[in-house]
């Protein structure tokens, strides 16, 4: 399954709206299956960006989300607004990058700083 790095933002804004820190966030995104959120939740745990449960057994394939991590809440701020996402995302492609989550992050960070202090 391929990584969506829209689906993994999306996920990352379901769990954070949700009310409940200590139970797992029921994530329903349309145009995305259940496999695809789980696979998704997964990644996201892997990269330290959610806390979350593998509940895999012989019936399917599932991992809940739980709740943000510091660097999960530190990801969709910098993330949040639309209009940065959409530019990072295609300058990296525009510059023949690949969409990896560490170079995604530090663009977007470095549009933060430069549109908080501006050069002179």
């Amino acid at each position: 399954m391929k990584r969506d790095m829209d689906l993994a933002r999306n996920i990352l804004f379901k769990i954070e709206e949700y009310p409940e820190p200590n139970g797992w966030a029921d994530i329903k995104i349309e145009n995305y299956s259940q496999d695809e959120i789980s696979y998704h939740i997964k990644l996201l745990f892997q990269a330290d960006l959610i806390e979350a449960d593998n509940l895999t057994d012989s019936s399917g394939f599932e991992w809940k989300a739980k709740s943000l991590t510091w660097k999960g809440h530190e990801f969709i701020e910098a993330a949040r607004n639309n209009s940065r996402w959409d530019n990072a995302k295609k300058f990296i492609i525009e510059k023949g990058g690949s969409l990896t989550f560490e170079i995604l992050k530090s663009v977007l960070t470095e549009s933060i700083k430069s549109s908080l202090f501006p050069k002179v």
